[in-house]
């Protein structure tokens, strides 16, 4: 599309570590957003209007009213009609610049269609809610050489950090293994307000404008965190010795490629789908209990915790195991479980 006057990246293209050679590489840059939730519609806000050529949208969840408070791209007409979050968010960026191709994919990302999904882009920006997916792109990225960008965003308190394989620690060199169910909080368990999101998001993308420039050097690879509440901001520096006995950088063993440390089963005939975690844990009911957001009843024993989130019904075993009754689909399952339990 041809307009009068100045150019619409004018103001971008002036900025010195960009300029015109680098606003041509965004326009030729191909970017992922895995998760169209605070971060992701932030991030393919700021993304599309800079220019960047190809945003693709992976997302499996759908529009919910209490998503208005924080998620940029949504309006209250796409949560009365429960559109899916990929195609709510490309409806919209498809307005904000139709210079850009949106892709939206209502899809949930696992071993299975993750070289399909992520097939063909140069970047990926984490903007999921658990700890799964992350560690399922991490492995992805590793063994294609794609970059990614970490982040997160909880309460008022959130985290960036960029890995490029193997120049910096991924994120297996940081964290170890996959956290265990029900120990690290969620948006729905501990809340979350909405400058944090955007900040952190916005962080991200400047990140990702750097990768894509090639503006970032070894000393940028670094893990930044911020609360917004008390204004706590840190900048560390992520040192490579982890890297050695990493099992993914220094083996090249992607557990998390070749299994699903969330195993579904659908439970035939019971309208159910049973989740199974790779990493045991033993719940302290009392306190998944206090911090589960529900409109229903909420019951435990020494043995399983069982609540009712309508349309669901939600068991909980000790060992982080758990059945979802209300639906046979293994994506809305696993929805459900992260944002009640965590994973």
């Amino acid at each position: 599309m041809t307009h009068s006057g100045e150019s619409r990246y004018s103001r971008q293209s002036r900025f010195a570590p960009l300029g015109e050679e680098g606003q041509a590489r965004i326009r030729a840059a191909s970017v992922a957003i895995v998760g169209c939730g605070a971060l992701g519609t932030v991030e393919a806000e700021i993304l599309a209007r800079a220019g960047a050529g190809r945003i693709r949208i992976i997302d499996r969840d759908f529009v919910e009213w209490s998503n208005l408070q924080r998620q940029l791209l949504f309006e209250e007409s796409d949560a009365s009609e429960g559109l899916p979050k990929a195609v709510a968010a490309a409806r919209r960026l498809a307005r904000v610049n139709s210079e850009v191709t949106v892709e939206p994919l209502v899809a949930d990302l696992t071993p299975a269609n993750i070289d399909d999904l992520l097939e063909g882009v140069g970047l990926i920006l984490d903007g999921s809610d658990n700890f799964e997916v992350r560690f399922l792109i991490n492995d992805y990225s590793v063994r294609s050489g794609v970059p990614w960008i970490y982040a997160a965003a909880v309460g008022s308190y959130g985290l960036v950090m960029p890995i490029m394989p193997g120049k910096s620690p991924c994120l297996r060199c940081m964290l170890g293994s996959l956290p265990a169910p029900g120990t690290s909080p969620t948006c729905d368990t501990a809340g979350v307000i909405g400058s944090i999101t955007h900040i952190i998001a916005s962080i991200q993308v400047a990140e990702a404008l750097k990768l894509i420039c090639r503006s970032m050097e070894p000393s940028s690879f670094r893990l930044t965190t911020y609360d917004v509440w008390t204004h706590n901001f840190r900048s560390m520096e992520v040192g490579t010795e982890t890297m050695a006995t990493c099992p993914v950088c220094s083996e090249g063993r992607f557990e998390y490629l070749n299994g699903t440390p969330l195993r579904t089963v659908t439970l035939c005939g019971r309208n159910a789908v049973q989740l199974i975690p790779s990493v045991k844990t033993d719940l302290n009911f009392d306190q998944v209990a206090k911090s589960i957001p529900v409109k229903g009843e909420v019951q435990f024993n020494d043995f399983l915790l069982r609540c009712f989130a309508p349309p669901y019904e939600v068991t909980v075993f000790r060992d982080g195991r758990a059945i979802i009754r209300g639906t046979e689909d293994p994506a809305l399952a696993r929805s459900v479980y992260s944002k009640l339990i965590g994973a």
